[in-house]
């Protein structure tokens, strides 16, 4: 058996909290070798039960989903909810959507314009959106539709809880790696109004750069002729931002299969609000953040 063969399957998820039919989530399956990663298969599922039955099958696999696992230890104080991260997620998934606008909605109007939302350490790092907001983009939302299906599926999220080895999840965030190519070119839009010819030739050279390698992660991505126009042509970027989740995961377990048990993520990270997989770590901002 080759080396790469006894390597687990990698993933990536474009995550939805109310999937469909016409906007599933996206799993995109991959193997690395070496420094390559080949896409082997891109799988959508239209319902959360779905999603949740997949990841709960037996495996071997180290993904990484695009939605966050933690929320801001600033804003979980100020609620009083535990500072213990399973407590706090337990507490969470305890409520309903419209529990957690209304408390996130109090919080942000207590506070003065252009300091609305407690970030989390990850966020500056990262270039992502606050894990509290609940609309543009709704990622409170897709933490509490997500994060319950990988606990429930008893898988292992490094840093934070201890579940099935063999099944590794960890955070990512494709905008960080898209970001690193395109600056702030846009790639993508759910309105077709939006899906441009500029997007298009974004994608096309996101892609290009991709399979070049030309990204600090030193991977290279292997696509059939197929592939590449499926990426391609998917105008909302929900393809591509699987992928894009997939490399984030191939490094983590490049840096895993080198013997970092946190699979790349910073040692000093906070264990209630977690990290996004390749994302630098700045000591000062996590200073900054967690006596602020």
């Amino acid at each position: 058996m080759t080396a790469a063969a006894q390597q687990p399957q990698l993933l990536g998820c474009d995550f939805s909290s109310s999937p469909t039919r016409r906007k599933p989530i996206v799993l995109a399956l991959g193997q690395r070798q070496g420094a390559r990663v080949l896409l082997t298969a891109l799988q959508p599922f239209d319902t959360l039960a779905a999603f949740g039955q997949w990841l709960a099958q037996p495996g071997d696999w180290v993904g990484g989903f695009d939605l966050p696992f933690g929320l801001p230890r600033e804003l979980v104080q100020a609620l009083g909810w535990p500072t213990d991260w399973l407590a706090c997620m337990q507490r969470y998934r305890s409520l309903s959507r419209e529990q957690i606008r209304a408390q996130f909605a109090a919080f942000c109007d207590a506070r003065p314009v252009g300091g609305k939302f407690a970030h989390r350490a990850t966020d500056g790092p990262a270039g992502s959106s606050p894990s509290m907001k609940w609309v543009n983009p709704p990622v409170a939302t897709m933490l509490h539709a997500g994060l319950p299906l990988l606990l429930d599926a008893g898988v292992h999220l490094p840093g934070l809880h201890a579940g099935d080895p063999r099944r590794v999840a960890l955070e990512a965030y494709p905008g960080l790696l898209a970001r690193e190519v395109l600056q702030r070119r846009s790639y993508k839009s759910d309105d077709r109004a939006k899906q441009t010819p500029d997007r298009l030739i974004a994608r096309k050279d996101l892609v290009n750069a991709l399979e070049l390698g030309q990204t600090r992660l030193g991977l290279r991505l292997k696509l059939s002729h197929a592939q590449r126009d499926a990426l391609v042509q998917d105008a909302s970027g929900d393809s591509l931002d699987a992928v894009l989740c997939l490399l984030q995961a191939a490094w983590a377990q490049q840096r895993h299969a080198e013997g970092d048990a946190l699979y790349g993520l910073p040692p000093g990270l906070d264990a209630l609000e977690g990290w996004i997989v390749t994302a630098e770590m700045d000591m000062r901002s996590i200073m900054e953040n967690r006596s602020g």
